[in-house]
């Protein structure tokens, strides 16, 4: 623990020396990835679908706010979507629209979770986002991770039927308008998987908060265990065919992630209580 300790007050004193250099790298590395990503996944635009461009635009992105990087990453899907059908690219574009709209409502200092939900998604650990930010955030950050969930199941989708949403041969316009909605919108493993964060991050965020002994111990373990209820309960009662195995070790390794993310981010000392009162000529604090 002392080790973990040091190294951590090691690493803010060259953060804070360095922050001027570091944040714009880490912006560029969130945005470079990001945009692999989704060329990717959907990358029919050729044009588009090459690391050139996906570098350039990553450098640009370093040295803006990482909302304009979310931004620049759905102008970049919607025009793949334009690229293999115009059906696709319209509902995509009113999904967009709907989720930004919301987002910057609601919740626009959380813009990386917009990039990092979907990655998490991507390297199999998607549910350490809603611990780490039960523990961070506050309850609103439920709305990007949100918007973030439906982004990947988006590409996730397009990326997988290609074939049938592609080309004027496949079926009406109508047709494909209805098997992407179906398909997407109607998903039921996104909804489920999109409450199941909400909740998380809501359980986590009220325990931690508490003053009980182990508040952030208890708060992590609870939200670990509510996130494979509701997946696991969600999936008996609405007919998905459930992955035990997956959900169970999965929300192992993000509680096993969240107790670092403690330990080496937060300096106060969460295994126990304290209270402190004090007095002026009139109060009691």
């Amino acid at each position: 623990m002392k080790t973990l300790l040091e190294i951590r007050e090691k690493a803010k004193l060259f953060l804070s020396k360095y922050d001027i250099y570091l944040y714009p790298v880490l912006k560029f590395i969130l945005a470079l990835v990001a945009f692999l990503l989704i060329n990717s996944h959907v990358g029919f635009m050729k044009k588009l679908d090459n690391p050139g461009i996906s570098l350039v635009l990553a450098l640009l992105c370093s040295f803006l706010p990482v909302n304009v990087t979310a931004v620049f990453g759905a102008i970049l899907i919607l025009l793949h979507t334009y690229a293999l059908s115009i059906e696709v690219f319209a509902i995509t574009f009113v999904v967009f629209a709907v989720m930004f709209l919301l987002f910057f409502r609601t919740a626009p200092k959380y813009g990386y979770l917009l990039l990092l939900t979907p990655i998490a998604f991507v390297v199999k650990i998607p549910y350490v986002v809603p611990l780490a930010m039960g523990l961070t955030a506050t309850p609103t950050a439920a709305v990007p991770v949100a918007c973030g969930t439906v982004v990947y199941f988006l590409l996730h989708y397009l990326g997988m039927n290609t074939a049938m949403l592609g080309g004027t041969q496949n079926g009406t316009v109508t047709e494909k308008i209805t098997y992407l909605l179906d398909n997407v919108l109607n998903n039921k493993e996104m909804l489920l998987t999109v409450v199941a964060f909400a909740l998380t991050i809501v359980v986590v965020y009220m325990i931690r908060r508490m003053s009980v002994d182990h508040a952030w111990t208890i708060a992590i373990v609870a939200g670990a265990v509510t996130d494979v209820i509701v997946l696991l309960a969600g999936s008996l009662v609405l007919g998905i065919s459930s992955r035990l195995i997956a959900v169970i070790v999965g929300s192992l390794v993000s509680a096993v992630l969240a107790f670092i993310l403690q330990l080496v981010v937060f300096s106060l000392d969460y295994t126990r209580t304290e209270y402190l009162q004090y007095q002026d000529d009139d109060y009691y604090y």
